[in-house]
């Protein structure tokens, strides 16, 4: 039985919500601010505003849409729960890519829901996760355990990311001076990477890294 329902005078579970997508966000801000028990104290449309909004709001749960412009929900996971280690964070994502959840578990994650998820159960996963459980989605967590192990080095990864972040525009000099290595460094990662992915080039194997939830 709930402490409300035993008539006890809780505090109710302040909660930030995070996604780019407006009509998703506000159906969830809606929904879970009927609950009794959970407040909705802010909406962020990125990652960058997520960091910032609990920074200053300190919620207890942060709720935060796995992929989102200017960081997504693990990068802002891991800066929110650096400076605010007694805030919970759960992700919620649409696709949800082998290897995700692996990046998602080394940052501290306490939940990872698709977005699927009726705002009901939901809401008991905020519970849970509050109370200091911590929830993964059971279809999600075994299609972790059967996903291809990631075989790159962290510069190689480095590399793809720099190489899909920028769309496929940026040049190998570029990437270098994001990276301060230098372009003969960059060009043996990217090689390496390729020959390890069985790739055709650069952009395909940063393609496939993104896939398995590795960048």
């Amino acid at each position: 039985m709930s402490a409300i329902e035993n008539g006890e005078d809780a505090q109710p579970i302040r909660l930030l919500i995070a996604d780019d997508e407006h009509l998703i966000r506000g159906a969830l801000e809606a929904l879970l601010g009927l609950e009794p028990d959970i407040e909705v104290v802010a909406g962020a449309d990125d990652g960058e505003q997520a960091v910032a909004l609990a920074l200053e709001l300190r919620p207890r749960i942060c709720l935060l849409d796995l992929e989102m412009p200017r960081a997504d929900g693990i990068e802002a996971a891991e800066r929110i729960l650096a400076a605010l280690p007694a805030t919970r964070v759960i992700i919620v994502t649409r696709h949800a890519r082998p290897g995700v959840l692996r990046r998602a578990l080394a940052a501290q994650v306490a939940g990872f829901v698709p977005k699927s998820t009726p705002a009901g159960e939901l809401a008991d996963v905020i519970r849970d996760v509050a109370a200091g459980k911590r929830y993964i989605d059971p279809e999600i967590a075994a299609a972790a355990l059967t996903a291809e192990r990631c075989p790159l080095t962290e510069r190689e990864l480095d590399v793809l990311r720099a190489t899909r972040g920028s769309r496929g525009s940026a040049s190998v000099q570029e990437i270098a001076e994001q990276l301060f290595l230098s372009s003969g460094t960059v060009r043996n990662y990217l090689s390496a990477a390729i020959t390890k992915l069985g790739a055709t080039n650069r952009h395909d194997a940063a393609e496939h890294a993104w896939q398995q939830g590795w960048i």
